[in-house]
């Protein structure tokens, strides 16, 4: 990854025009949320809950007998609270704190339907409001406090049958209390699904709660601002996160259902958001199901995704050209072609962006064959700066640098993060459909201040899904150092295997199914090298990627081809034949 060292004077700006509004927003946060909110006299506390919007979200109630007896697992970290609570003990992680005061795991045992279950519960959420009802530096989090709102509102009925009056009461406080919190510090939590998620916190309490008719409309013209905002014409989110759609529509979806049930109407704007928004879950999708890995898109949650469409009342077929995201979905037959042809998001939403302009990833019948690297399970750290470079991703480098430029100076990286503060700032696109089939150019110019060179990527995907053919031109737009050395890399899921055939001039991709597919890059230096596939759930594996090598000096282009070719058991005794599989005409 390139590190920020500031040499710019506009790089210098974003850093300080974010250092100033991120001290501005901090301060706003103490004043609005700091000693002044904890011990300020509140009134005004809900006498009933009238509705428990839904949780869409999958629960297990085998992790219910975990909890009861104070074993809790969150973020991959295990805790024992040993006869204490939870709230009591230090924890393991600050992920796994944000885990446990986020409340998400009242679901699980809202599963286990006993009455153990919703006794553990009351005790719990009891336990909160006496050790952290005033403040808590991690849990009192803008974020963590939506999710906080947003489980209790769903589990309220697990929490709040068969208790007594008085539990009933401070639940209500300490829930309108949150409430509060989140109204008057909203403008203060970070941009992007956080701010868009606390909106919807505060619209699902205001119409979940008794006594709060001079809230509703203001909640809910604040939420039509944040959805105004954020969903982009084609559905997208402005961060360019896929996973952002996902975090969105599980928490709206039944904020629209809760204002039906009570007989409020939802605005255009949500019903206008939803309607964009389902058109591109399935746009991220691979044949497999799973979505691509761009821009901080994770593991799919296959079963969150499935309950999501079931919403999706036009289940049409996804578009194919998303120029608002900065995406391209290239399908013919059984393949799926999906390609990163968008700039970096602004510089308060890229946290978590990657440099992976022009990259792509191929997918065919229920295998995915081309792939990013992914995200780490560690958000901070090496693993997550590397998944976040040029090279962790399906596409071209030059010198081995990325195509953006991250702020990593110590200065500033424990405050600010690392976002992205320069990177592509054009990307044309063309798109035609012809006899060859579906064609689409795209460049970008994160390499001219640093390189003077302008990548070109240009992808054909036959009519019928068999071959995608491609090329990569590095087209100088000033003296070129001839030391430059470029690299194309196609990283391989873990589940593909690659051989040499055809005495090395082309690879063969076996899929785990038994469908293959061949690639050949006349004329180029090309080799198998170690790669890694990263997972923010089941950790890290080990696969391989295809490299084509060269140098700028020498060449200014290089065309490859991927062509499906023998399936089943004939490809595999072909390959496993040794030097006489070499010569097959595969």
């Amino acid at each position: 990854m390139t590190q920020m060292t500031l040499s710019s004077f506009a790089e210098r700006a974003r850093v300080w025009r974010l250092l100033t509004q991120v001290t501005w927003q901090s301060f706003l946060k103490w004043l609005h949320g700091g000693p002044l909110f904890r011990w300020r006299p509140f009134s005004g506390s809900p006498q009933r809950l009238l509705i428990a919007p839904q949780d869409l979200r999958t629960s297990d109630g085998t992790n219910a007998a975990d909890i009861y007896s104070g074993r809790f697992l969150f973020a991959g970290q295990l805790a024992e609270a040993r006869g204490r609570s939870p709230f009591e003990i230090d924890p393991p992680s600050a992920d796994w704190a944000r885990a446990l005061h986020g409340f998400g795991w009242l679901r699980h045992l809202k599963a286990a339907e006993t009455v153990v279950a919703r006794q553990n519960a009351r005790a719990l959420v009891d336990d909160w409001i006496r050790h952290c009802g005033y403040w808590h530096e991690i849990g009192w989090d803008q974020t963590v406090v939506t999710r906080r709102v947003l489980a209790w509102l769903s589990q309220s009925p697990l929490i709040l049958d068969g208790c007594d009056r008085e539990f009933y009461r401070r639940f209500l406080r300490s829930l309108a209390r949150q409430v509060r919190y989140l109204r008057r510090t909203i403008n203060e939590t970070p941009d992007g699904v956080p701010r868009l998620g606390a909106a919807i916190a505060v619209a699902a309490a205001t119409v979940s709660m008794s006594g709060q008719g001079r809230y509703v409309r203001q909640s809910l013209r604040r939420l039509d601002q944040e959805l105004a905002r954020q969903i982009l014409p084609d559905g997208g989110h402005v961060s360019r996160n896929p996973g952002a759609l996902l975090d969105i529509l599980v928490d709206l979806l039944p904020v629209r259902q809760a204002l039906t049930v009570q007989g409020l109407p939802s605005s255009q704007t949500v019903m206008q958001a939803i309607d964009r928004m389902m058109p591109m879950v399935r746009f991220f999708r691979h044949t497999d199901g799973a979505f691509a890995h761009f821009n901080g898109m994770g593991s799919t949650p296959a079963d969150l995704v499935a309950t999501i469409l079931a919403y999706d009342d036009a289940r049409g077929s996804p578009p194919g050209n998303a120029p608002h995201s900065g995406y391209q979905r290239i399908s013919a037959g059984d393949s799926v072609v999906l390609f990163e042809t968008g700039r970096p998001p602004p510089v308060d939403l890229s946290q978590s962006a990657h440099a992976g302009c022009l990259s792509f990833e191929l997918s065919s019948r229920r295998s995915r064959i081309i792939v990013n690297c992914g995200v780490s399970n560690t958000e901070r750290g090496a693993w997550r700066t590397v998944a976040r470079s040029t090279p962790a991703h399906s596409t071209a480098t030059l010198n081995d640098t990325s195509s953006a430029r991250f702020l990593a100076a110590t200065s500033y990286g424990g405050w600010l993060g690392s976002p992205i503060l320069a990177g592509p700032t054009h990307v044309p696109v063309e798109r035609e459909e012809g006899e060859g089939g579906l064609r689409v150019v795209a460049s970008h110019n994160g390499y001219q201040d640093t390189h003077h060179v302008v990548h070109q990527r240009d992808l054909t995907l036959s009519r019928d899904g068999s071959v995608l053919d491609g090329i990569d031109r590095f087209m100088p737009t000033g003296k070129t150092p001839r030391k430059d050395a470029f690299a194309i890399r196609f990283h391989l899921h873990p589940a593909i295997k690659a051989s040499p055939v055809r005495s090395g001039t082309a690879i063969l991709l076996m899929a785990p199914d038994g469908e293959a597919w061949e690639f050949v890059a006349p004329g180029c230096e090309t080799t198998i090298e170690e790669s890694i596939y990263l997972s923010d759930t089941y950790g890290h594996r080990r696969t391989e990627q295809i490299v084509i090598h060269g140098r700028l000096a020498h060449r200014r282009e290089a065309a490859w081809q991927l062509r499906r070719t023998a399936t089943g058991k004939t490809a595999r005794r072909r390959v496993s034949d040794g030097p006489a599989s070499e010569d097959l005409d595969l």
